[in-house]
């Protein structure tokens, strides 16, 4: 509102309509200094600052005491409102090595003029020896496997030539061995080691290898899991429940005006019966993605408030069930602009999630948590919901607080929904953490060459994480892998799978792993 102050009008009414403008004007303008201050704050933290979302205990108890009067008696037998975890005793000492691990034995003995009694003269006799252990390391050993295929020809007709047959390989004419491969895709994959640092790493053993023959191994083993990739989709959607994600990822992309676009990893972790975490590329954070995975899945799903995710709500047999943890970093957020209100909310969802270590310790089965939150989590949520309707209408929509308290209400039956069912998770955690080695390395090969390198991560991030989650070795289930699965039969196939692998290996091919 823009004033004239050498024309300012003299009639009252006037006068009166122009300080209310005015007033309007500055409480609306200092409304967006506090969204930019909040917002300011909030992106110095996750650039400068701690990622961890730490509030001190007292600051909870300071704010919420008046708003929940069992608190000091809750706390005094479990701190339920303690930002730090529970440390748990561990073993002081160094502890023994692993059984499993080769033994050199270093014998030392005595010299034979050293053996003689300093008292008496008479030659000492052995009794024993003392024994401690070190741990070791050997560099990885580079070798040439040699292929040699007999040829036989009749000596009579002095032709009819026969070659003996090579066993099928899962990438024909390739240069690198199942093991090597393995190596490659395990330490790029799992242990964040982009390709240009490990063909340093190989050339120190003697072997240079050219940055377009590296990324096409990675394709080509891509291409011979992608069958095992298509059968964990499938088994993945026949779910009760899914826990999904996304993350960005840098693309190199020519006809791009900065030559890099943005495209999307997506991850869509399986209940117990589907024990599988299947990875996703799309070039965009379309809906299209999302909704062509999720074409044949009808149960739970545990997801953020992606906009795209509500066609699949309205139109398909999809249930959401909502995230307790984003949540709470909506409050927490807003915890410099809106002190009280912020970390009230912040000290209820603690102990919502006292509740869910309770039912963890008491190692309760399905009907037993669903039980535990009907009688203690639904009044705490009915308390909830009545304070955060007294705050929605004292709040401003667009501040931090006011964000955060809409961000819950409009979605209040899904924030609620995994109280029904204990089955259900109070969060979508499962999902972040999955999505953490892609961020974890996304921070060192920094970007995709191209939306096919999108495609090929994703399932090596699939067959990596899966392993993972049934601590399975991810380089002896891969490179076993790729020795069977060109002539494995299809009916066979989810043998291979990371669940099943185990298992399935014959004595020879254990030794060999």
């Amino acid at each position: 509102m823009v004033v004239d102050l050498d024309k300012l009008p003299t009639d009252p009414a006037e006068l009166q309509q122009l300080v209310r403008g005015l007033a309007e004007t500055v409480v609306e303008v200092t409304h967006r200094c506090e969204r930019a201050e909040a917002r300011l704050d909030e992106l110095l933290r996750k650039r400068f600052g701690r990622s961890a979302e730490t509030i001190d205990a007292a600051q909870l108890r300071l704010f919420a005491q008046e708003f929940l009067p069992d608190l000091e008696a809750q706390s005094k037998s479990e701190d339920v409102l303690s930002s730090k975890p529970r440390k748990r005793g561990r073993k002081h000492g160094r502890g023994q090595f692993p059984e499993h691990l080769d033994r050199i034995t270093h014998e030392y003995d005595i010299a034979e003029e050293d053996r003689a009694c300093p008292e008496c003269g008479t030659e000492r006799l052995p009794f024993g020896d003392e024994k401690s252990e070190q741990l070791d390391y050997e560099p990885a050993k580079v070798f040439v496997i040699v292929h040699r295929r007999k040829k036989y020809a009749c000596p009579v007709c002095l032709g009819q030539v026969i070659t003996a047959e090579k066993p099928v390989q899962a990438i024909e004419k390739c240069a690198a061995a199942p093991g090597l491969v393995a190596h490659i895709a395990v330490g790029k994959y799992s242990d964040h080691l982009p390709l240009h640092r490990q063909e340093k790493i190989l050339k120190r053993n003697g072997v240079q290898l050219r940055r377009s023959t590296t990324c096409d191994w990675m394709r080509q083993c891509a291409d011979a899991l992608a069958p095992l990739h298509r059968l964990m989709h499938e088994r993945v959607v026949a779910s009760s429940w899914l826990h999904t994600d996304d993350t960005p990822v840098d693309v190199q992309d020519p006809a791009h005006a900065k030559k890099m676009k943005q495209g999307r990893f997506w991850v869509y972790s399986g209940d117990d019966e589907h024990p599988y975490d299947v990875f996703d590329y799309t070039p965009s954070r379309a809906r299209e993605g999302p909704r062509a995975f999720l074409e044949k899945f009808g149960g739970y799903l545990h997801a953020d408030a992606y906009a795209g995710y509500q066609e699949l709500y309205e139109t398909r047999d999809i249930i959401e069930v909502a995230c307790w943890a984003h949540a709470r970093r909506k409050f927490y957020e807003a915890r410099l602009s809106a002190v009280g209100p912020a970390h009230q909310a912040i000290a209820m969802i603690k102990q919502l999630y006292a509740i869910e270590v309770e039912a963890k310790e008491r190692e309760l089965d399905i009907e037993g948590i669903r039980t535990l939150r009907q009688e203690k989590t639904v009044p705490l949520l009915d308390r909830f919901k009545a304070w955060a309707d007294e705050q929605a209408v004292v709040a401003l929509p667009k501040s931090p607080i006011g964000e955060a308290l809409q961000y819950v209400l409009r979605r209040w039956a899904s924030f609620t929904r995994y109280t029904t069912d204990g089955r259900l998770s109070i969060d979508n955690n499962v999902a972040e953490r999955a999505l953490r080695s892609v961020a974890i390395g996304r921070k060192n090969w920094l970007f995709c060459g191209s939306d096919r390198g999108g495609r090929t991560a994703s399932i090596l991030f699939s067959m990596i994480a899966t392993c993972g989650r049934h601590d399975v070795d991810p380089y002896a289930w891969l490179r076993d892998t790729l020795d069977r699965i060109a002539t494995i039969r299809l009916n066979d196939l989810e043998l291979l799978l990371p669940d099943r692998w185990t298992d399935s290996r014959t004595p020879a091919t254990t030794a060999s792993a």
